[in-house]
């Protein structure tokens, strides 16, 4: 590929950092700017820093838009808003919300003519597809997924969001003996709260009221009611020695039979250093396939499961049949 797809970064915290590492990563791309809420004096980009309020005077200069910003409240508003503009890929993760967020992303890319990757990462993402393939494969099994131990960059987000909360971080951690009574090929049934343990690490502000602080998170819907959920209040200064890297990983595994009674596990995982630049790896390898989609005429919202592998390649068909079939 001669022409070098021109990205537009929107958000600047962690997975926005890492999109700008992951870009110098591949050399087809180029980094045209990092537009922010922030005053853009105050964006340490090596790129050019602009204010979110110029992004429409951007139309002619940006190919792909990644979208860095959360889940909770950010890409809701920005995915649908932006998709109608220019080609997008974001990260949206809230899993039950999924279905209603693509058909809003859908509407506005399809009035535009553009291409809107969305949910994509790796769950949502690459265990999305790990637990299609294992379901067609193994049509007689159960799926299960585990994730952690490792810090949630989604449920961090929601928890920092809560009145009084001046920081915090969330670790999503499995609970092992679940974890190997799939493995042993038993396909036990397990619940949400079977599955995982959620603990919290939070600075509360000056005077904030803690209980209705662990209240709130506790209950809070789609990210911390389904589990047992543990809340540690801490110190700022602990916070930043003890909790300032950003491990993560998991697993999908199907468990299933073939045949008279064939045991049969397909298993995918993950061991992350860095959460938010994996993640945003695989954001840059999405914006390749959503321009090459979109230069071939496409448009609308897509997920994983309607993008083939090899648009996520720099390489030709030809070079991937050659060299990875």
């Amino acid at each position: 590929m001669t022409q070098k797809i021109r990205v537009g970064i929107v958000g600047y915290g962690n997975l926005g950092r890492g999109v700008e590492k992951a870009i110098k990563q591949n050399s087809d791309f180029e980094l045209k700017a990092v537009f922010s809420r922030r005053d853009p004096e105050g964006v340490s980009s090596e790129a050019k820093a602009v204010h979110i309020s110029e992004l429409d005077s951007y139309k002619e200069q940006i190919d792909v838009l990644i979208l860095c910003g959360g889940s909770a409240t950010d890409l809701p508003e920005q995915g649908p808003a932006l998709a109608g503009l220019f080609h997008t890929v974001d990260s949206f993760d809230t899993h039950a919300k999924i279905p209603s967020y693509y058909e809003s992303v859908d509407a506005s890319a399809r009035k535009g003519g553009k291409i809107s990757v969305i949910s994509t990462g790796w769950d949502p993402g690459l265990f999305s597809l790990n637990r299609l393939l294992g379901e067609a494969v193994l049509p007689e099994g159960n799926e299960y997924t585990f994730w952690g131990k490792g810090v949630s960059q989604g449920h961090s987000d929601a928890i920092r969001r809560v009145v009084g909360v001046k920081n915090g971080v969330q670790y999503t951690i499995p609970r092992e003996e679940a974890v190997q009574r799939v493995r042993s090929g038993e396909n036990p049934e397990l619940s949400t709260r079977d599955k995982h343990l959620r603990e919290c690490y939070i600075v509360a502000e000056e005077g904030a009221d803690q209980a209705a602080i662990e209240t709130e998170i506790k209950e809070m819907p789609n990210y911390f009611a389904d589990y047992d959920t543990v809340v540690n209040f801490i110190s700022e200064e602990e916070l930043k020695r003890d909790h300032s890297n950003m491990p993560h990983g998991g697993t999908v595994l199907r468990s299933g039979r073939t045949g008279e009674n064939s045991k049969q596990i397909i298993e995918f995982g993950l061991k992350l250093d860095s959460n938010p630049e994996f993640t945003a790896s695989v954001l840059v390898a999405y914006a390749r396939a959503a321009f090459k989609l979109g230069q071939a005429g496409d448009a609308g919202a897509k997920t994983v499961f309607d993008i083939p592998f090899g648009l996520l390649s720099p390489k030709s068909p030809e070079q991937l049949r050659k060299e990875l079939l």
